[in-house]
């Protein structure tokens, strides 16, 4: 260990002649000395010689940095842009896997000095490169010194949350957004998830969603979408109902996911997942017939109509958990509203050729990505759970003629894959313990309303039993 201690003492003293002498002069001899220590960090033996001295002639360098940077002009600010990004550069390295060097640099006050010029950065109207390289590595020390340190985590927390968090994460470039994303992630905690929670810091869960929704494939971003809160109602309805339609979009696909991956959900969450699900309830009520729009979309026009099909799948898959299906089976006219908007694409469907037009061709049906593919069958898959073992549900879509539109749509469809699997599912669920509706089907097929290979397809069919019509499952052989 003496060799490495005795040549970070040469390399300090190098510096430490420089930063005491005018600094303008050798400008260049400045910038090397601390090239030299970033490159001697790079090795562990070389961290673990490190010692106060060091951090202070950077804290010294940052210091003059941001002094000048902050009241010079172009170009003649660029040479410290340069530097400061050097200096960054060499805190990152000093501090991988060596918590001294983090306690140290934390205590001599460079995080705070390093999150002020991380925030000049994020504010300034600099378009220079070495201005936004800085602006990067100084991001990255902060992640850097976070790692595995609970103190400084809690001083990039005090220094940085909220607003340099927010400037980063909306920031245009994709790289200074990502770090942020990587040092709040690498911050966080039960604490401070309590603090994003705050409805004055509803902005940066925005801003996270609006990161992600425009790089949902930065790693970071990934990771940090994930544990955005979702547990309070009041949130999500401000998210909902306040923000931009690309980003209400990524919202309710985050919820989704939580939804699917049903381990990842806080008991806080799952609590109050019950009123979540009846206000995105309320919402598609309110919003079903945009879908319409689908019919003859104009340029622009269809992110309502997305919204809407992103609310059905939630509605689909919270009713398809026992944990959420009673709440959302006696949400009020949302059974209704189901059964309506089936009805209206499917008549939209037949009467021009459009994107509900069933189809046995590849036209539409190859293309899964198009918004309308599967609606319909969803819409079935609705109604086929918020009638299961709900007599008072089996009953009303009897009483708004839901039966027959069920049985119209029990066909193959390019354009709704597993339709006919789904319709299936609704008249099992429609009919289960129930005469009225099992009389309702039977007497169908007896008028020639219901197709009876259409029954027998869906493993049914209609006897004659002491003068009434029953339908009965057919048995497997």
């Amino acid at each position: 260990m003496a060799a490495p201690t005795e040549h970070m003492t040469a390399v300090c003293a190098e510096l430490e002649s420089w930063v005491t002498e005018d600094w303008r002069v050798e400008e260049l001899r400045g910038a090397d000395g601390v090239r030299r220590i970033t490159e001697l960090f790079r090795q562990p033996e070389y961290r673990e010689a490190a010692d106060e001295k060091i951090f202070t002639l950077i804290l010294r360098i940052l210091s003059k940095a941001l002094q000048e940077i902050q009241t010079q002009i172009v170009p003649s600010v660029e040479h410290w842009f340069d530097l400061t990004a050097e200096c960054f550069r060499c805190l990152r390295n000093a501090c991988v896997q060596c918590p001294p060097n983090q306690n140290t640099i934390r205590n001599i006050g460079l995080i705070e000095k390093a999150t002020s010029l991380i925030t000049f950065f994020s504010t300034s109207d600099y378009s220079q490169e070495s201005c936004l390289v800085a602006f990067r590595c100084g991001l990255q020390f902060l992640g850097n010194v976070a790692g595995g340190n609970k103190n400084s985590q809690n001083s990039i927390w005090k220094h940085a949350f909220p607003h340099l968090f927010l400037n980063c994460l909306t920031h245009e470039d994709d790289k200074v957004s990502a770090y942020a994303s990587m040092v709040l992630y690498t911050c966080m905690d039960e604490d401070k998830m309590a603090d994003l929670l705050e409805p004055a810091n509803l902005n940066i869960s925005l801003g996270i969603i609006t990161a992600y929704s425009r790089r949902s494939d930065a790693e970071w971003l990934y990771v940090l979408q994930a544990v955005v809160p979702l547990c309070s109602l009041f949130y999500v309805v401000l998210l909902l109902t306040t923000y931009v339609l690309v980003d209400r979009l990524t919202l309710l696909e985050l919820i989704l996911s939580k939804i699917i991956e049903k381990s990842s959900l806080t008991k806080t969450e799952m609590t109050s997942l019950q009123q979540i699900a009846e206000f995105l309830s309320d919402c598609f009520q309110k919003q079903s017939k945009a879908v319409l729009i689908l019919v003859s979309p104009g340029e622009g026009e269809e992110e309502e109509a997305l919204v809407v099909i992103r609310l059905l799948d939630l509605l689909c898959e919270m009713t398809s958990d026992a944990d959420h299906l009673t709440c959302l089976q006696s949400c009020p006219g949302l059974l209704e509203t189901v059964v309506d908007t089936l009805r209206l694409t499917h008549l939209a469907g037949k009467q021009s050729k459009n994107v509900f037009t069933s189809t046995h061709s590849a036209s539409l049906g190859s293309d899964l990505t198009h918004a309308a593919v599967g609606f319909k069958a969803h819409l079935i898959r609705l109604i086929a759970n918020l009638c299961y073992r709900n007599r008072e549900n089996q009953d009303k879509i009897c009483q708004i003629d839901g039966i027959p539109l069920i049985l119209d749509n029990c066909s193959i469809d390019d354009n709704n894959p597993f339709l006919n699997q789904w319709a299936v599912y609704a008249i099992r669920n429609l009919t289960e313990h129930n005469e009225k509706n099992q009389e309702l089907i039977a007497s169908m097929e007896r008028q020639g309303l219901a197709d009876t290979t259409m029954l027998e397809s869906m493993g049914l069919h209609v006897q004659e039993r002491d003068g009434k019509l029953v339908l009965k499952s057919v048995k497997k052989k």
